[in-house]
């Protein structure tokens, strides 16, 4: 799961696994395999970053030594 912010500023934890795209324009727009889209106020840079930690995490995908 990965922390976001609403763009009222509230913060809530998504299912990183069940997001499909993410879009800015200007707002960052999330669409999840279900079809739902989310908007938030975390940029777009920010939450993919977020995405790799959290597969990371749980071992989908290597740390990159560089």
């Amino acid at each position: 799961m990965i922390q976001l912010e609403r763009l009222n500023g509230d913060s809530f934890y998504l299912n990183a696994l069940l997001i499909e795209q993410i879009q800015s324009h200007p707002d960052t727009t999330i669409t999840l395999t279900n079809g739902k889209k989310i908007v938030v106020k975390t940029e777009e840079a920010v939450v993919v970053e977020k995405i790799k930690q959290f597969y990371q995490e749980i071992g989908i995908i290597g740390i990159d030594n560089k």
